[in-house]
């Protein structure tokens, strides 16, 4: 029978290798802040949250090295019209006339298949509806994937999924389908890929077992 510090051992090792999916937040994202009024908007749509380098109260000026409104865990249930104001304060970051490249920073190397995009579909209600796709920058090969035009006009969730993706920056393109484009949070779930030390400590406690087994052979 295996002893009990070598079953914690091993335990240990295998839950750190084979971990299950779980929700992961960048640590950062960089991307043009959203418009508003001076872009002829009713409102202004920045990503105030932003806490990293950058303007945002300016539209369109370059935000890096920080997180904020796509990233907060707030995902908008209602319209922009309903939720957005003049300061700027609402869930929505909202881009006209851009498809906007956003980069996600996560700080260590990931591996995951799949996101979340949480945008407004107000059915073209002041110019906005829902995105028309993704390109996915950061997956070589990976043609542009289109989204259906949902029915309705509630905020719809559009779930990327089928690629493969393992790195530490992940970029996308959002692409328009009319002359705004809102997005309240972007979701990533994910699996850490193991350090090298992992598999060691995997690999002690499995070389241990069989040194064990062999002496009660013996």
């Amino acid at each position: 029978m295996m002893s009990t510090p070598i079953k914690t051992l091993l335990g240990a090792a295998l839950a750190m290798a084979f971990s299950a999916a779980h929700a992961l937040t960048p640590v950062s994202y960089d991307m043009p802040n959203g418009n508003g009024q001076a872009s002829g908007g009713s409102f202004n749509y920045w990503d105030l949250k932003y806490n990293g380098a950058g303007a945002t109260n300016v539209d369109g000026a370059p935000l890096s090295g920080g997180v904020g409104d796509l990233t907060d865990g707030i995902i908008a249930t209602d319209n922009w019209f309903n939720v957005e104001n003049g300061a700027g304060t609402g869930p929505y970051v909202g881009w006209l006339n851009v498809d906007p490249t956003i980069t996600f920073h996560f700080g260590s190397t990931v591996s995951f298949n799949s996101f979340v995009i949480h945008a407004d579909d107000s059915n073209g209600a002041g110019g906005v509806s829902s995105p028309a796709g993704v390109t996915l920058n950061s997956v070589a090969g990976t043609p542009t994937i289109g989204f259906l035009d949902p029915v309705g006009s509630a905020p719809t969730a559009f779930n990327v999924s089928g690629f493969n993706f393992t790195g530490s920056d992940f970029s996308i393109t959002l692409h328009r389908s009319n002359a705004w484009v809102f997005v309240s949070e972007v979701e990533f779930s994910a699996a850490a890929v193991p350090e090298p030390s992992t598999y060691g400590l995997m690999l002690a406690g499995l070389g241990l077992m069989g040194v064990i087994a062999k002496r009660r052979r013996g």
